[in-house]
């Protein structure tokens, strides 16, 4: 048993390691669309904290989600939050499983600048929509007579760009007509849909999906509007950004090392070495580099050539 134990080990740190190389390598070739992303979850958090400075309580607006589901109430307001922590943690870890597992269809670096572009560009609409009109919060926090409705003048731009994080993020208001938990969960949801491998976590993310914009609307965090808004803008960015980037390479065949894309590097040493061949007269068919075996003073092509020989000379 400890035998069996310390060979899996073994192996287990094998397999780290050699993914480890390869994501640092295609780190170094897309580090800059990362921090872009990352970036633009700064901007993102920004622009909702600068909008909260805008916004004026008012009347909660008349809601159809609000008539038919019914009011969680402000003590269990947490259960969307869990269930969409449970989201983000989940495909968090999803996209390092192939530092750990065997079987593996991505790459954690190409999947998550994939990710992130998903949710710069629904993150973009979102800011344009929220500063387009401002509309009161049903939230609790948004709504007359609490404190946390109105922001008062910052003293400060140092006040502003530290966006008070995270009690500003989980306590904002104005940033309404589109729910930033359903661009998360919904890209993190189509994302599995196409590179996950097992059907029935598929089926049951398209139904935390669901069950956490029922939650959104029954905590009274968002109007209906802006989870529905969220599902169909959201699916559309993707479906559109997704026809433009470059289709992952796909790592189920198990021939890893001929996925990973050529570098420029690369491609500039390779293309040299063909035409450096090309000018002395050599072929760079692939064809010319078989083996070749020598038989009676002949160069024969493969091993059926030197059975031919072999039959004419008997």
């Amino acid at each position: 048993m400890t035998l069996y134990i310390g060979r899996e080990a073994s192996k287990l740190w094998k397999r780290f390691c050699s993914e480890t190389t390869t994501e640092i390598n295609l780190l170094l070739d897309n580090w800059k669309y990362l921090l872009a992303g990352l970036i633009f979850q700064y901007i993102h958090g920004l622009a909702a904290r600068g909008v909260h400075y805008l916004h004026r309580p008012g009347p909660t607006l008349q809601d159809l989600g609000f008539y038919i589901l019914p009011e969680l109430g402000q003590d269990k307001a947490y259960i969307s939050e869990t269930v969409f922590t449970f989201v983000f943690l989940s495909f968090v870890l999803w996209t390092f499983h192939p530092f750990i597992f065997k079987s593996k269809k991505i790459y954690t670096v190409l999947v998550w600048c994939r990710v992130l572009a998903f949710l710069v560009a629904s993150q973009a609409l979102r800011i344009i929509t929220f500063y387009s009109t401002q509309l009161p919060g049903p939230n609790y926090h948004c709504r007359e007579g609490s404190k946390l409705a109105r922001l008062p003048k910052p003293h400060s731009a140092l006040e502003v760009f530290l966006i008070n994080f995270p009690r500003g993020v989980i306590y904002g208001c104005g940033d309404l007509i589109f729910s930033s938990h359903m661009i998360f969960t919904l890209v993190f949801v189509l994302t599995y849909q196409k590179y996950g491998t097992k059907s029935c976590i598929k089926h049951f993310a398209w139904l935390v999906a669901i069950v956490q914009s029922l939650l959104i609307v029954a905590s009274r965090k968002h109007y209906t509007v802006d989870v529905v808004v969220a599902w169909y803008t959201v699916n559309l960015v993707v479906f559109f950004i997704d026809k433009k980037l470059p289709e992952l390479p796909d790592r189920s065949s198990g021939n890893l090392p001929m996925l990973l894309p050529l570098s420029t590097k690369d491609k500039d040493s390779k293309s040299k070495e063909e035409n450096h061949k090309l000018l002395n007269g050599n072929s760079v068919d692939p064809a010319d580099w078989r083996p070749r075996t020598q038989v009676n003073g002949k160069i024969q092509e493969d091993a059926n050539g030197i059975h031919d020989t072999a039959m004419n000379g008997a």
